[in-house]
């Protein structure tokens, strides 16, 4: 019965390794490429694992929302942002990754606001 059990817990602890894994990869976005984004703030999730920032870009003289995601506040503060360098109403400029299903979503790749020179954030 220990040897089962022991196989049950091994099985179980690759599987939740595995998930682990798959869940920080990158494969839905491009990352062969950058698209540059300028728009409004909007909305500033700074929360784990993954900071998100919505902001609204003009296109073609309509307002369109765009994901902005980001890693976790950890990784933001170790390249030296805090949470309130973004912030909700002012302008943001973004070079990020695009997911690869077309959808207004991106990944940060560098991020420059008003008062803080572009920082990566990859």
């Amino acid at each position: 019965m220990k040897l089962k059990s022991l196989v049950l817990a091994a099985v179980a602890a690759v599987s939740l390794a595995g998930s682990a894994w798959a869940h920080h990869s990158h494969a839905n976005y491009d990352t062969t490429s950058f698209t540059n984004l300028e728009g409004t703030v909007k909305q500033v999730r700074w929360m784990n694992p993954h900071t998100w920032v919505l902001i609204e870009v003009m296109e073609a003289g309509k307002p369109v929302m765009w994901t902005l995601e980001g890693g976790s506040p950890q990784a933001l503060l170790r390249e030296g942002w805090k949470k309130e360098d973004i912030k909700v109403g002012e302008p943001i400029k973004a070079r990020c990754h695009r997911i690869k299903d077309g959808a207004n979503s991106c990944l940060f790749g560098f991020l420059s606001v008003p008062g803080k020179a572009e920082k990566e954030l990859d």
